[in-house]
């Protein structure tokens, strides 16, 4: 998390944090009652079928994710739930804390990060800073300079 706030602080991006019991999902999280600006969201990890490719998803937290559709609209045969055994390769991170954060621990280039439309509107976006124990608020403006700044290419989907 040291680099995280190094990184942030030296591209200026300020964060409203907030600071919480440790939660694994989106229910928890709403049960906190807590205030926090932004888009709720809820991250999933996920792969093709025989797991060459891999896609973080960030969607609203409300929303009901298809996965036959999202298999679809990102041209792949068929996509499931990612192990954590992957996860944790991959985004060097665990279920239940995973956020839009993680896809800078992607040091091999391996995820491909896709973000609801919707989330984005919203201009300023809740994620978790590598723990579950704290919720950021960040601009999705400071999101694109973050990401511009380590070179991660994301693109977003509408998802219904």
């Amino acid at each position: 998390m040291l680099y995280l706030q190094t990184l942030l602080d030296e591209l200026d991006i300020k964060v409203t944090r907030f600071k919480h019991e440790a939660v694994f999902n989106c229910a928890q999280a709403n049960s906190l009652l807590l205030d926090i600006p932004g888009a709720k969201t809820k991250n999933l990890f996920l792969k093709d079928k025989k797991g060459k490719r891999h896609f973080l998803l960030v969607i609203s937290d409300h929303k009901v994710l298809d996965l036959k559709v999202l298999a679809k609209q990102l041209n792949v045969n068929s996509l499931s739930f990612a192990s954590d055994e992957r996860l944790k390769k991959h985004l060097k991170s665990e279920g239940g804390r995973v956020s839009l954060l993680d896809i800078l621990n992607d040091d091999e280039d391996a995820v491909a990060l896709f973000i609801d439309e919707d989330v984005w509107k919203a201009k300023l976006v809740q994620c978790h800073p590598y723990t579950n124990e704290s919720t950021w608020a960040i601009g999705t403006q400071d999101i694109d300079r973050l990401l511009a700044h380590v070179k991660r290419q994301y693109q977003f989907i509408p998802v219904l």
